[in-house]
């Protein structure tokens, strides 16, 4: 008898674990988008927006025998989704995938392809008209952002702010060296352990010339500001408490199986996945596909009615891709002993050069572009 897989949210891991499943059973996955979108790429795409396109992957051809629905989750319960529209989906199994949300441009806002593109379009004009930019948050989001637009308008001043005292904390510190290296070689200014003292009037992702002061004294012009802060686990329909308890962040508790665990226990047809669930590392793409390895195996496995096996354990040491453009950047990535700081040359060949379009072309077929 075939089983039916409800898979909550097409990002990372959601779009992964329902192409794994759908030669085993009827697979649905829901997401309010038209098509996966490759998260790692929306910087450059804001950047050089004739190259966009390579981050979306409709939808249609990832999914070959699987249903997609266009819609919201508004609840869940062990039996199925109830979405916006109304409609009911009925499962015999779970996997929550519905990841987190984060400022445009870093995740684009739109739901279709057409009106994402328009988006980028737009505020690659405003940032093409701007000699001075704005960047709030240093983290690898402020970086990557500050990379692209040096690496397409190099005679533009970028400035970074963020109360922070130190760049990526917790990484070792020879690869923060070498970063801070790299920001001084492209003309970043990165100026932290200061803040602003009011909040900016203007909008942010459009030109309008403003000075503002920072809690350090000093003062700062801009053309452009653009924010890159502010991580929200995207969660809402779990509030009602009927499945899961949610975190103060959030989030959702796991097994080492990736299993929910509900009010009165684990729930062994209901998985999470990705940046919505509560396991101790940093949330990242690289991640939220391993988890969907595990829960396709553990699918997989109830499906032709065996035991679910497969096991997840975050990476005890954390691990990061950070280009700079496509020539530059730094990285710290796992090794047998440990983890090794890799240079700028090997995050190009990894990450910079094509921002995982190619990995995903191969997964999922053919880009938008």
């Amino acid at each position: 008898m075939s089983r039916t897989v409800a898979v909550i949210g097409g990002g990372y891991g959601g779009t992964a674990v329902a192409k794994a499943l759908e030669a085993v059973a009827d697979v649905v996955l829901i997401d309010p988008r038209d098509a996966f979108v490759n998260v790692a790429a929306s910087l450059r795409a804001l950047a050089r927006p004739d190259w966009a396109g390579n981050m979306f992957f409709p939808f249609d051809t990832v999914l070959t025998r699987g249903t997609v629905i266009r819609d919201r989750a508004v609840s869940v319960d062990s039996g199925g989704v109830t979405l916006a529209s109304g409609q009911r989906v009925a499962a015999d199994y779970l996997v929550l995938a519905t990841g987190s949300s984060y400022a445009y441009p870093a995740r684009v806002d739109a739901d279709s392809v057409e009106a994402a593109l328009e988006d980028l379009r737009q505020t690659n004009k405003e940032l093409a008209g701007a000699e001075r930019v704005l960047i709030l948050g240093a983290g690898p989001v402020g970086m990557e952002l500050a990379g692209e637009i040096k690496d397409a308008w190099p005679d533009k001043h970028v400035t970074v702010v963020d109360p922070a005292e130190q760049l990526l904390p917790g990484f070792k510190p020879e690869m923060r060296d070498d970063l801070h290296r790299q920001l001084d070689e492209l003309g970043i200014d990165v100026r932290l352990g200061t803040r602003l003292t009011a909040p900016l009037t203007t909008e942010a992702n459009r030109v309008a010339t403003f000075t503002t002061t920072t809690t350090g004294g000093d003062e700062i012009t801009a053309d452009i500001w653009f924010r890159a802060f502010g991580l929200r686990t995207n969660s809402d329909y779990l509030v009602d408490g009927g499945l899961t308890t949610l975190s103060p962040q959030g989030r959702v508790a796991v097994t080492d199986t990736l299993n929910v665990r509900g009010p009165d226990g684990i729930l062994d047809h209901v998985y999470a996945i990705g940046d919505l669930t509560d396991l101790a590392e940093d949330k990242l793409a690289a991640y939220a596909l391993q988890h969907a390895e595990v829960v396709a195996q553990n699918i997989t496995a109830q499906v032709r009615g065996e035991r679910a096996t497969a096991t997840y354990q975050p990476m005890p040491d954390p691990m990061i891709l950070l280009p700079l453009g496509p020539r530059f950047g730094v990285g710290q990535m796992p090794t047998p002993d440990g983890v090794a700081v890799v240079p700028a040359a090997t995050v190009a060949e990894y990450k910079g050069t094509d921002l995982f379009t190619g990995r995903f072309t191969e997964q999922f077929g053919p880009t938008a572009a």
